[in-house]
């Protein structure tokens, strides 16, 4: 069946300078952006002494056109820095508890979404409630029994943590997709004999993917840039994530002064967030979107 065009609307000059406000500040923060992400990748490919010169970009360019740009910074970030130790930390971290949230929250806000039973409407509440909580107040009783039990400076126990402050929100997001899906499909898997979890996995686990994949990339994003749960437990080099490990680094340029390393170092620890966001911006919005769609 043949798409339908749709008929674009004719310019109005009225309705556009009304939003012209909003134009200006979206530019106003893009160009700002652009201009803060360009600044720090150019320092990266410079040396100390050019970062804090006058004319710093006039020296990037130089080396541009020369051909003398200093990637050097990026293999010492890696290895003498140890962003490859921080780096693959955070991968480990992120893709298990990623996983490990959708497999806890995924069934949880189908069953709250799917299902009356007593007690369903209580549950949403504290789900909602719990996503309320700063995690200044929980840290000191947090940390006290993860001491007693002797279980500090251990990935498991990041990862738990991790999967804990990001349940509630996935849950809650997922909510309105399973809400949104038509009753007919799990009628349909009824008459052919299907289980109710056999329907969850089969049928509605691949329809809520566009859901389920936004808020992915949330949680991806947000236990990659963590910083205040893996700086009170993950006190050891060896299993420090990147937003823990940079801010170590930030404090040794004190005495190391190698900047360009230092800045090498925040292109490598952004760049994963960055380019996963430009290149699924679209399903994320389609994810954000679709919620709010009636199926």
């Amino acid at each position: 069946m043949a798409k339908l065009k749709k008929t674009p609307e004719p310019f109005k000059p009225q309705k556009e300078a009304r939003l012209l406000p909003g134009y200006v500040i979206c530019t106003a923060w893009v160009l700002f952006t652009f201009i803060v992400v360009a600044w720090v990748v150019c320092a990266s490919l410079l040396t100390s002494r050019e970062i804090f010169s006058e004319d710093m970009m006039g020296s990037f360019f130089q080396r541009l056109f020369s051909g003398d740009l200093r990637f050097d910074n990026y293999v010492k970030a890696w290895s003498t820095q140890r962003v490859s130790v921080f780096f693959l930390n955070s991968v480990l971290y992120t893709m298990i508890s990623c996983t490990l949230i959708v497999i806890i929250a995924a069934p949880a806000a189908y069953a709250l979404s799917r299902f009356r039973f007593p007690g369903n409407g209580l549950i949403q509440s504290m789900i909602s409630a719990a996503m309320g909580i700063p995690a200044i107040l929980i840290i000191m009783p947090l940390f006290g029994v993860v001491t007693s039990l002797r279980l500090t400076n251990t990935r498991p126990t990041i990862i738990f943590l991790y999967v804990a402050m990001n349940v509630p929100f996935t849950i809650f997001f997922l909510l309105t997709f399973f809400r949104n899906l038509s009753f007919t499909f799990e009628e349909a898997a009824a008459m052919d004999g299907c289980s109710p979890i056999g329907t969850f996995w089969r049928i509605m686990f691949p329809l809520a993917q566009p859901g389920i994949i936004t808020v992915t990339i949330f949680n991806f994003i947000t236990i990659w840039n963590e910083y205040f749960m893996s700086m009170v437990f993950a006190n050891k080099t060896q299993i420090r994530p990147v937003a823990v490990g940079l801010y170590n680094m930030i404090q040794s340029m004190r005495y190391t002064s190698d900047w360009g390393g230092m800045f090498a170092s925040v292109v490598i620890v952004f760049a994963p967030t960055f380019i996963l966001y430009i290149f699924l911006s679209e399903k994320i919005i389609a994810g954000v979107t679709g919620g709010a769609i009636k199926g």
